[in-house]
């Protein structure tokens, strides 16, 4: 699982089938003490987030898991909306 915050809302007026129902959005990759780190993706949002909230998301095949179909073509998904990050002093900065 990685952090990243929701910087956009994907809109699609045909996408495949199986993703008829859920909501896709950018999102920009953090490090713990949310930093931007590489580049934004786009990711199904199967939690209801929004603009500006700090996320966590899935990749690769795990990404297809809480969808409510087998198979889609996903390689991103959020499966949280962070509240808040508690790091212990000897962590920052590393």
């Amino acid at each position: 699982m990685f952090f990243a915050k929701v910087i956009g809302t994907v809109w699609a007026t045909r996408k495949d089938e199986n993703l008829h129902q859920s909501k896709l959005q950018f999102i920009q990759p953090l490090n713990a003490q949310r930093e931007f780190v590489g580049d934004p993706i786009v990711a199904v949002d199967t939690v209801g987030a929004g603009p500006g909230e700090t996320v966590i998301y899935i990749t690769a095949r795990e990404a297809t898991i809480p969808l409510r179909v087998e198979f889609a073509p996903v390689d991103a998904s959020i499966v949280g909306i962070v509240d808040r990050i508690d790091l212990d002093d000897r962590h920052k900065g590393k």
